[in-house]
């Protein structure tokens, strides 16, 4: 009988061993060894920690700190191109609003209110002129109204949907087929002799007296308005530039002191054409951007304070004629609200006394004869209008419409005359004030024409002559 080999002695003693090993050690819990087996290893240091010991290394030789300044240096001279770029582009783009959108739009609003007061008072004068107004008249009416509604569409394509400005639009275009309307039949019913033609007249320029015209000079200070904001930031200074620009350039002139005082050269050329590049650019900036202010400041104060007041002027002109043909029209049949003077009377007295002081004013701020000249004129012919119109009055008030009629809108020597000189003249002078803020406010928008790009040209040189200045230092340790 076969029996199975009994195990080595060295085998059960080396098992003995392992069993032994397994147990735990005599006062030593199980637990506690496992616990202590199961303690993980110490978490490795995050990539911030990493980066700050890596240029705490790095800092602490020479090539380490070339190689950080010249990455900062680098860094602030694109930062103040960039910056510089951005910032002269914005004044550049509200510059370029004042010339091409803001005054232009303030303008064509000036040019609806004196084509709708001009039509309105036209209308007047072609009722009272008869049954059948001139050919001159008619023509003058409607240029006057084809003038405001193409002025109308232009504005509108040109204005925030949701402004100001487009309410305003809207309610001219809501009124003027109204007003147009009642016009024909003020016309219709002046042809047949009816009396109702007086009535529709007087309800036609109530719509344009308390609608039309009061919502196109919303419209106008409105415009007005917006050019003023576009002008204030078109003149900003751009500080952040400046500050920038100063800070690199102390940088700079300290990295080169630094230089001089490690290696005793007195230049590096790369930091050299950096900070030639940086202080080019800065003075760029200052230089342009005050030609920028002048030019902008220039057109505000000599160009568009005048054209607001030579607007102004025309504006009472207008009124005032309007005023006095409805003076005839109504004769008397319309009073103040106390009852005791005619309305269309006190209207036209206080509209021609708002335009002496308009046009003093105007005559005051005119800085050249071309300017001084037109205002001039129209002065005297708003003291000779005055005249003409106490004898117009003279006339009604002693019975004599025809002489009244022939006073007032008669060819030669009458109130109407008196007024188209006076218009004529504020047009000249308004012409004159207009050329005159074009060309300074063309002058002050093309000195920031290529300074954005110059800007960032400089910046990425400059950038680039600061890391060559540094590389040619740190080839010296290699």
């Amino acid at each position: 009988m076969t029996y199975p080999p009994n195990a080595p002695a060295a085998s059960v003693a080396q098992g003995t061993s392992t069993a032994a090993s397994a147990r735990p050690v005599s006062g030593v819990p199980a637990q506690a060894a496992q616990a202590g087996a199961a303690v993980p290893p110490p978490a490795a240091p995050g990539a911030w920690a990493q980066g700050r010991e890596v240029l705490r290394r790095a800092a602490t030789t020479e090539p380490g700190r070339l190689r950080i300044l010249g990455a900062v240096l680098a860094l602030l001279v694109v930062a103040f191109g960039a910056v510089t770029a951005f910032e002269v582009a914005d004044r550049a783009s509200y510059a370029d609003d004042v010339v091409g959108r803001s005054q232009p739009l303030s303008a064509d609003a000036a040019d609806i209110y004196r084509s709708l007061a001009d039509a309105d008072a036209t209308a007047a004068s072609g009722f009272l002129s008869g049954p059948q107004e001139s050919e001159q008249i008619r023509r003058r009416y409607a240029d006057d109204i084809t003038t405001a509604s193409r002025l109308l569409v232009r504005a509108a394509a040109s204005t925030d949907a949701d402004g100001t400005s487009a309410r305003e639009i809207a309610t001219l275009s809501e009124h003027l087929p109204r007003y147009t309307g009642l016009i024909e039949r003020a016309r219709a019913a002046n042809r047949q002799g009816l009396p109702l033609g007086g009535a529709y007249l007087r309800y036609a320029n109530q719509t344009m007296s308390t609608q039309l015209l009061p919502a196109a000079e919303r419209l106008y200070a409105a415009e007005t308005e917006r050019l003023h904001r576009d002008d204030d930031e078109a003149r900003a200074w751009p500080f952040l530039s400046i500050g920038l620009g100063v800070l690199v350039l102390a940088v700079l002139v300290w990295a080169q002191r630094r230089n001089y005082a490690m290696t005793s050269r007195v230049f590096n050329r790369g930091l050299l054409a950096s900070t030639a590049a940086c202080l080019v650019a800065l003075l760029w900036l200052l230089a342009g951007h005050g030609l920028a202010r002048a030019g902008l400041g220039e057109a505000r104060a000599e160009g568009q304070a005048s054209l607001q007041v030579l607007n102004e002027a025309r504006i009472r002109s207008l009124k005032a004629r309007a005023d006095e043909n409805l003076t005839v029209v109504a004769r008397g049949a319309v009073l103040t609200d106390d009852g005791k003077q005619d309305k269309y009377e006190a209207d036209y007295a206080a509209s021609v006394a708002a335009l002496g002081s308009a046009l003093d004013e105007a005559g005051r701020m005119a800085d050249d004869e071309a300017g001084r000249a037109p205002v001039t004129e129209a002065a005297a012919r708003t003291g000779e209008w005055r005249e003409r119109h106490q004898q117009a009055r003279a006339l009604d008030d002693a019975g004599d419409y025809t002489g009244t009629l022939k006073k007032v809108i008669g060819a030669t020597e009458s109130t109407g005359q008196s007024f188209d000189q006076i218009d004529a003249a504020l047009g000249r002078a308004i012409d004159h004030e207009q050329d005159e803020f074009t060309r300074a406010a063309d002058g002050g928008r093309d000195a920031l024409t290529a300074l954005p790009l110059g800007a960032a040209v400089l910046g990425v040189l400059g950038a680039a002559c600061a890391v060559t200045g540094v590389n040619r230092r740190l080839s010296e340790y290699r």
